[in-house]
């Protein structure tokens, strides 16, 4: 087995499509338009399945805005070089909320920013094997 995709639901699907691709330098795979049912789907990733796990956002036609909730925790990216991505993170109009440094209790150079929605992407410094994934 293996994970596919993670799906999201947001409130402005052009605002996130942007978000994810010129902010965190992720493809749109392709997109599925379903006016019967009211909702629209985007996939994004750093690659496609079955290689790479995918992102799918889901625009419910006509809901702007979703609640939280408490169980939900982050997605995670990885980052050849965490400064840099940060940087370019922030260049670009995304919203940094935790600063590079190492984790709590660990070793692993981490950082947090913000989607338009208020989902939350932790980016881990990992060195990259030439395959592909992850910021740059």
């Amino acid at each position: 087995m293996r994970i596919l995709h993670t799906m999201l639901r947001v409130g402005d699907l052009q605002r996130s499509i942007d978000f994810y691709t010129k902010v965190l330098g992720m493809k749109l795979l392709r997109t599925s338009d379903n006016p019967e049912y009211k909702y629209t789907l985007a996939f994004l990733g750093y690659g496609s399945n079955p290689e790479h796990a995918e992102l799918e956002l889901t625009y419910n036609h006509g809901v702007d805005k979703y609640e939280m909730g408490t169980a939900y925790g982050h997605l995670a990216v990885s980052a050849e070089n965490i400064y840099a991505a940060c940087d370019a993170v922030r260049a670009s109009g995304g919203n940094i909320t935790r600063e590079p440094g190492p984790v709590k209790g660990g070793t692993s150079v981490i950082a947090f920013v913000t989607d338009p929605d208020g989902y939350k992407i932790e980016l881990i410094e990992r060195s990259f094997d030439g395959q592909g994934g992850g910021l740059r």
